[in-house]
């Protein structure tokens, strides 16, 4: 049970996280902590739901689930939106991995390093995504179990709290030229410009529905019972560092947050270069995770009457990983990133589907609205109203001159 609490709850807490404080920015102080505590209660919830759903159907896959409840249709459906979200996820981690942690640290701590020919490499944002991708992640995501991950997931548990203690202390002492207006509407705003906007990234923070069966399956004793304490300990833990990280990060930055808090900070911040230290290596372990997920999205859905192939295993997780890691090199805007692959995937795979399989599977000859099924009702429809307004804004955005997606050279 500690190996499947620290695989879940790294799992939550991982690139998302840091944009926490930007999601408070953008829905307002006081709608944002609302939004936080209220939506991790829903993904708890959710979470236990897909193994009331896989126990229900006779299934063990969320692909499997979904195609007995809809057909292809609902195959095709979930099998994109879990390869979209964790694929998203890769993309944001390569993004933080190396050009918002890694380089500030080695610049800060050897600031002649540039004046080497060959050391100055590690000081170059592309050869350092690639460095780390090729020599740790490749190497971890080449396992063909999760469970190989969890003592490294729970290495990467105490670098966040690492992160989550160093903000918390060095925010009140950062520069006042890098903080945020301190005016009381501005700092303690009840509703901010970018609800939907902030839904969609809380979400993709809090979202680990795509693994949620790998990790029920790497319980000694699978069921129901131990599931839903590792579920309940891992979100308790989410929550209570996700908001102490955004509320630590946002009341001091205020209107000058950005997509990842450490960025807000001077590079020469010596507890924030730790921090940014510990997070390049929580990325290094959380990245791999999210490849398992893509990997096993295709296999279940163009070989699940095949026979394992260790050919076929390499080539997928080759392919995949380096292709986020391309992402990773020519953009470095994370906020957008966030809201996109929240927005859509997030929403989808933490509020529609499971509770549209529920519906589908529980008492079937209940009506949708009965007592029994009318919160899973609502929290499809609240599903679907954010998919579809925040993808909008999130695209909108992403291509303007004010919050579009950076090009990094």
């Amino acid at each position: 049970m500690l190996d499947s609490v620290a695989n879940m709850a790294n799992s939550i807490l991982g690139a998302e996280s840091i944009g926490l404080p930007y999601a408070i920015r953008q829905a307002g102080f006081v709608t944002g902590l609302f939004l936080l505590v209220v939506l991790c209660g829903v993904t708890d919830w959710t979470i236990r739901l897909i193994v009331v759903n896989a126990k229900l159907s006779g299934r063990n896959s969320y692909i499997e689930i979904m195609n007995h409840c809809f057909g292809p249709s609902g195959r095709a459906a979930v099998s994109f939106f879990q390869f979209a979200f964790a694929f998203g996820g890769m993309c944001a981690f390569g993004i933080i991995i190396v050009g918002d942690t890694i380089p500030h640290v080695i610049r800060s701590v050897f600031p002649t390093l540039y004046q080497v020919p060959v050391l100055s490499l590690l000081t170059k944002r592309q050869f350092v995504i690639f460095l780390c991708t090729a020599c740790v992640s490749y190497p971890l995501s080449l396992y063909r179990s999760i469970h190989h991950l969890a003592r490294a997931s729970l290495l990467a548990l105490i670098g966040m709290v690492t992160i989550v203690i160093s903000v918390l202390l060095e925010g009140p002492r950062a520069d006042s030229e890098l903080k945020g207006s301190s005016e009381p509407s501005v700092r303690f705003s009840i509703i901010g410009p970018g609800v939907f906007q902030a839904i969609g990234v809380i979400s993709f923070a809090f979202v680990c529905h795509h693994n949620s069966l790998l990790i029920y399956g790497s319980l000694r004793t699978p069921t129901l019972d131990r599931f839903a304490r590792v579920t309940h300990i891992s979100t308790a833990i989410s929550l209570v560092a996700c908001c102490t990280l955004a509320i630590s990060g946002y009341l001091v930055f205020t209107d000058k947050t950005q997509g990842n808090i450490l960025n807000n900070f001077a590079p020469n911040d010596t507890l924030i270069n730790v921090a940014r230290f510990c997070f390049g290596l929580n990325m290094f372990t959380t990245l791999p995770l999210e490849l398992f997920v893509c990997r096993e999205v295709i296999e279940q859905y163009f070989f699940s009457h095949e026979q394992f192939s260790m050919q076929r295993h390499v080539f997928f997780t080759t392919v995949i990983l380096y292709a986020a890691m391309i992402i990773a090199l020519v953009t470095c805007d994370l906020g957008v990133m966030l809201e996109i692959t929240g927005g859509a995937s997030a929403t989808a795979l933490a509020f529609i589907f499971p509770t549209a399989c529920y519906i589908k599977l529980s008492n079937p000859g209940t009506p949708w609205y009965s007592r029994a099924k009318l919160p899973a009702a609502l929290c499809a429809a609240f599903g679907a109203v954010v998919l579809t307004i925040s993808l909008f804004l999130a695209l909108s955005k992403a291509w303007t001159p004010e919050g579009g997606a950076r090009i990094c050279v």
